[in-house]
């Protein structure tokens, strides 16, 4: 930057992930960090860390004394950093490491943005380790950068307000819920109110098979149908800020749970049992909705990101998902 005293240097990479450290409270000094990548993110992270107080900070390459080889003799890393592209769209399922080989692992952050959460990120979640993605570092980053060109402070809340608005337009809104619970009505209001897309995985589903439900279901069982539904969500769950009403059945296949997941928020619609229909719907016809809620509960609760209790008034549970998700 050109200044009235002459030029000035900065990096605004190494502002944007300190900023990343601090507003998800990932302790750094005195923690043995692994950095993955060797390009120009990762000088500015190392240089970061270096800043905050992280010892020892290995540098891992595909090449050089420190690789992907002989990550075994860091198997005590309490941090994992990502600055690789690595997990990032459309690659969504590589990751740089298994976080197998490191199990003191307190917390992993990547640089990657887009998805919101990275398969090394969705790895951590599913072990209970604090992770971020890279959206705060990107905004803060952008931050620094303003500041330095118009030469004029913002308030650092700022960082926080375009992030989060960034994320929940990035993120799809995903719907879950028994057959008849009202996905694909509320799914419909919520596009109307919001102007996002609206998806339908059973109408996607038998589009391309170009027959009904009940007809695939007669046909290729419910393994076939359920195979063709994880192919539909997985393309579905690679878009990003549209609303997805998924089939009643979708959580009875643990794989679907990272394609929703990645770059979703999952709603689970609950209704009164007793006041879900079951015409047209295979499942509920042949076992009764009493008994498929008792096999899928606890997967729409594994699943779920946040539980709404529907009614018969399709407004109230959109106005439930939105005061949520705004």
């Amino acid at each position: 930057v050109r200044t009235e005293k002459g030029w000035y240097g900065d990096n605004t990479d190494c502002a944007g992930f300190i900023a990343l450290t601090e507003r998800c409270g990932v302790p750094v000094r005195g923690k043995k960090t692994l950095v993955f990548g060797s390009g120009g993110a990762s000088l500015a992270v190392i240089a970061a860390l270096r800043e905050l107080g992280a010892a020892p900070i290995v540098n891992i390459s595909r090449t050089g004394p420190e690789n992907y080889g002989n990550l075994a003799r860091h198997a005590d890393a309490e941090l994992l950093v990502n600055t690789t592209p690595l997990g990032m769209y459309p690659e969504v399922e590589a990751s740089p490491v298994s976080l197998d080989a490191f199990p003191r692992c307190a917390a992993v952050l990547d640089v990657v943005y887009n998805p919101t959460r990275t398969k090394l990120m969705m790895d951590a979640e599913a072990r209970g380790i604090p992770c971020a993605g890279g959206l705060t570092m990107l905004v803060a980053q952008a931050r620094r950068s303003a500041e330095r060109f118009r030469g004029a402070a913002i308030p650092e809340e700022r960082v926080d307000e375009i992030a989060r608005t960034l994320e929940r337009q990035m993120q799809n809104i995903v719907l879950i819920g028994m057959p008849g619970c009202g996905k694909t009505t509320v799914a419909q209001e919520l596009s109307r109110r919001t102007g996002r897309p609206f998806l339908d995985a059973d109408v996607e589903i038998v589009r391309r098979a170009g027959r009904t439900v009940p007809e695939i279901f007669a046909e290729e069982g419910e393994a076939g149908f359920r195979r063709r539904e994880t192919e539909v969500l997985a393309e579905l769950g690679m878009g990003s800020g549209a609303v997805i009403a998924t089939g009643g059945g979708c959580v009875t296949r643990e794989e679907n749970y990272p394609l929703l997941h990645r770059n979703g928020v999952i709603f689970w619609i609950q209704r009164d049992i007793d006041k879900l229909p079951s015409s047209g719907r295979p499942l509920s016809q042949q076992n009764g909705p009493e008994a498929l809620y008792a096999r899928r509960r606890d997967k729409y609760a594994a699943f779920a990101d946040h539980i709404i209790v529907g009614d018969e008034v399709i407004g109230h549970t959109a106005d439930k998902i939105l005061e949520v998700y705004r």
